[in-house]
């Protein structure tokens, strides 16, 4: 093998050919700069059409090309191929998912579960359109600014330990998303989300390992908004029955 070629193993899938997933090798030439993504679409335009996998913006953006590299998720438009010159590249789909084909996962998990956690903003009171818009100062935006980032890569889900063994778990991206929005000024909805965010599949099952925030590309910090929940959660219990007790 050249100096300048390395080894792409893919994990490949095709429910026609059989029920089991199998491995196959491709030698790419690497060029100064090539992420492990261009490797892909290397093999892809050059050696062989027929592999599956997804992407769109090529900037860190859109989270779609999200695979495992060798046993980590990674965003592989942002993964430089020099970083595994010393040994061949494993590329699989991403963890804890269905395979469609190849390395294209099926999250139809995770966007079933986001409707129930109302990712966005949510008023119980409108004021009229005479009033103006919903002014916010750079303080509390900052407040929710961090959260905000989540690009719904999945990697978060592929790292989550819990998610890997109970898929029931609602995951860390979702409850990451309904911490966004009851931080925001301009929303009144946790009241709405609290019934959801308290099942025992939510924030409870997290046992905090903090791989989740580990893999984020964005660092939203997942697992640091999963116990921030978990927190405003047990506030929510507990300070109603302390100021019942507290009256004579």
């Amino acid at each position: 093998m050249a100096n300048d070629d390395i080894i792409l193993r893919v994990e490949r899938y095709d429910p026609e050919r059989g029920p089991r997933p199998y491995a196959q090798s491709y030698r790419v030439p690497v060029r100064k700069g090539m992420m492990v993504l261009d490797a892909l679409n290397y093999v892809r335009d050059e050696l062989d059409s027929s592999l599956a996998f997804r992407w769109s913006c090529r900037m860190g953006i859109c989270g779609s090309c999200g695979m495992m590299v060798n046993g980590m998720p990674k965003l592989t438009c942002q993964d430089p191929v020099d970083r595994y010159r010393v040994r061949a590249i494993r590329i699989a789909a991403l963890d804890h998912f269905p395979v469609i084909r190849d390395l294209v996962s099926d999250i139809s998990d995770f966007m079933e579960k986001l409707p129930n956690i109302q990712p966005w903003i949510t008023r119980t009171e409108e004021k009229p359109l005479s009033a103006g818009e919903y002014l916010q100062t750079p303080e509390e935006r900052a407040l929710y600014a961090n959260h905000a980032a989540c690009i719904n890569c999945m990697l978060c889900y592929a790292a989550c330990p819990v998610y890997g063994l109970d898929e029931r778990f609602l995951g860390p991206a979702a409850i990451a998303l309904a911490h966004r929005y009851n931080l925001d000024s301009r929303d009144q909805g946790e009241a709405l989300r609290a019934p959801y965010l308290s099942l025992s599949h939510s924030v409870w099952e997290c046992t905090f390992v903090g791989e989740c925030s580990e893999v984020c590309p964005k660092h939203v910090m997942p697992a640091e908004s999963i116990q921030r929940e978990k927190l405003r959660l047990a506030l929510r219990w507990l300070l109603p029955r302390a100021a019942f007790r507290r009256r004579p």
